[in-house]
């Protein structure tokens, strides 16, 4: 399969293409199954971002 979306899912920790588990327990979509398989350390990333942009925010006052 390529060039479809492809999911993470939260419950079975795996990859998983449009057609498998239900929204609320998947991460996604990504544009390739290598990036799905990544979902929890770009999410890990993307939450490390957003908690500095917050730290800075906030010392800004």
């Amino acid at each position: 399969m390529g060039g479809g979306s492809w999911y993470f899912c939260l419950k079975h920790r795996q990859v998983e293409p449009k057609a498998g588990c239900r929204a609320a327990e998947r991460l996604g979509p990504y544009p390739d199954r290598e990036t799905a398989a990544r979902a929890l350390e770009i999410a890990e990333e993307r939450t490390k971002a957003a908690d500095e942009a917050d730290r800075r925010w906030n010392s800004e006052d």
